[in-house]
């Protein structure tokens, strides 16, 4: 499986943190994560911009991509940018604006292979303006960083939440503009492997693999944040995107994205060992 490369994503590999409702920030050292990736065999690794604030309280981004070089860290993953498409009066835009810059000058300094963008929040906004906003993020981030800018359509994404709709997106946007796919998402979605083959291969930017159960629980976002599952752990047809994907002639890295309890509460080297280990598995030949 040399072929493949793997990316340790940031909530797979933070630790005890709390996604979304408290300190989203890891309490493994910065140096200590990109060795362990090294150790199991990931290219790369993502960082959430609560987490990048806080490794550059004690580290300038300098210091950061000693580290990711010295650990043969390929691929950087940032994330993430919500409300960029809101208008500029908003103060939800103003703050958004303020990340937008941490974001795009991290993704220079630290050559990051893209951003991740959405709409976690669910704010409601016209797809037009979705769209025309999207385009000049991107035009935005071609001045400023070699990154990719990704779109990460989602449940909780009110506007966009079928491939077309992400297709609408992303199409008017610049060669650093794509979709991003997630297969929890897709998976909840309800959206199969097969559809995926409708978006343009210069558009698939991103692949992300996570499993999960197919009956939703009660709470959305606690089964989101907490009960996610490792690739080939849940129901989902995780080597069903992967062939797709593949067989769409997708040749780039993939990301390992895993929000669960039960795995933040595990020690630091195995959270990195099983995560790498059960998603690797997802591209070896199913024995006959």
């Amino acid at each position: 499986m040399g072929d493949v490369e793997l990316l340790a994503l940031y909530w797979t590999v933070s630790g005890p943190t709390e996604a979304h409702t408290g300190r989203e920030w890891s309490l493994f050292d910065f140096r200590d994560r990109c060795a362990e990736a090294e150790k199991v065999g990931f290219q790369g690794i993502g960082l959430w911009h609560a987490d990048l604030e806080h490794v550059l309280e004690n580290r300038s981004l300098g210091e950061m991509k000693q580290i990711l070089d010295d650990h043969g860290m390929k691929y950087l993953q940032l994330e993430f940018l919500e409300n960029w498409f809101l208008d500029q009066e908003d103060e939800r835009r103003s703050a958004s604006d303020e990340r937008r810059e941490l974001l795009f000058e991290a993704a220079a300094e630290l050559d990051a292979l893209h951003i991740k963008v959405g709409n976690i929040p669910g704010t409601p906004c016209d797809v037009a303006q979705v769209a025309e906003k999207y385009a000049q993020l991107c035009v935005d981030a071609a001045q400023r960083t070699s990154a990719d800018v990704v779109y990460e359509f989602m449940p909780f994404d009110v506007n966009v939440r079928s491939v077309d709709t992400a297709l609408r997106v992303v199409e008017g946007a610049g060669a650093n503009g794509g979709v991003a796919i997630d297969t929890w998402h897709m998976a909840k979605l309800g959206i199969a492997p097969d559809e995926l083959r409708r978006i343009p291969l210069e558009r698939l930017k991103w692949v992300e693999l996570s499993d999960g159960q197919i009956e939703d629980m009660p709470d959305p976002v606690d089964e989101t944040v907490n009960h996610r599952r490792l690739p080939g752990e849940g129901e989902f047809d995780i080597r069903g995107y992967v062939g797709v994907c593949r067989d769409m002639g997708y040749d780039g890295p993939w990301g390992v994205e895993v929000l669960s309890e039960e795995l933040r509460n595990l020690p630091m080297t195995e959270i990195f060992k099983r995560s790498y280990e059960t998603t690797i598995a997802q591209f070896e030949p199913v024995a006959a």
